[in-house]
């Protein structure tokens, strides 16, 4: 079942919130630069989205979701979505757009990480959405301010260790590891996407902790 979406990532796309760390890591850019189909797709998705009104984006969004949502009461699935597998909220309109998607949407759980202040204080307090603040060494401040206000924080740094010491300093917690990163689920096998298994993120239980070097 396709549960995810995805737009080009960078500050030239989708990405206005990027920063250094996150562009020298960028796992989905190193996809889209490897494999041309998987690049094809998301320059579609943008090229579709980018200069549309907010009507036409929630048109085109909502065909995606009733398309998800066939393919979910067919096999019997549970109903769980992640905005973004790649890029990010490139501007009010686009996050006000699927902002009325996830509200019209309420059978289905959605999850979505986002570098984005102000998406992601325009999405804050949706029943059905596990909101999460992508921070890491370079936005720092922003992510402070944000889970003062509520919203969770997911954490990249180099190590687990410093990412967790990181955390401690900003928020008073440590955050959990995603099982994934560290290597203690795969991502993906018969029974599922290892976010599915953990959950952690997708019912925003927990701040969590991502580590580029994976150790």
């Amino acid at each position: 079942i396709a549960n995810t979406f995805g737009l080009p990532a960078g500050k030239a796309f989708s990405c206005p919130g990027a920063t250094n760390t996150c562009e020298s890591v960028c796992y989905a850019g190193k996809l889209e630069r490897v494999y041309k189909g998987v690049r094809e797709v998301l320059l579609h998705n943008w090229n579709l989205l980018k200069d549309a009104n907010q009507e036409t984006m929630e048109t085109l969004l909502q065909d995606m979701i009733n398309d998800f949502k066939a393919d979910c009461n067919k096999r019997n699935a549970d109903k769980l979505f992640r905005i973004h597998w790649d890029g990010d909220f490139f501007n009010d309109t686009y996050t006000l757009a699927w902002k009325n998607i996830i509200n019209n949407n309420t059978d289905i759980q959605f999850w979505v990480y986002t570098r984005v202040p102000a998406a992601a204080q325009n999405l804050q307090g949706i029943q059905n959405l596990s909101l999460y603040f992508s921070t890491d060494k370079d936005n720092k401040d922003n992510a402070i301010a944000l889970s003062n206000n509520g919203i969770r924080l997911a954490y990249l740094a180099d190590t687990f260790a410093i990412g967790q010491a990181d955390m401690k300093e900003m928020i008073g917690k440590v955050g959990a590891k995603c099982p994934e990163n560290k290597k203690a689920i795969p991502l993906i096998d018969k029974k599922g996407s290892a976010c599915v298994k953990c959950s952690l993120c997708v019912y925003n239980k927990a701040d969590i902790v991502f580590s580029a070097k994976k150790k």
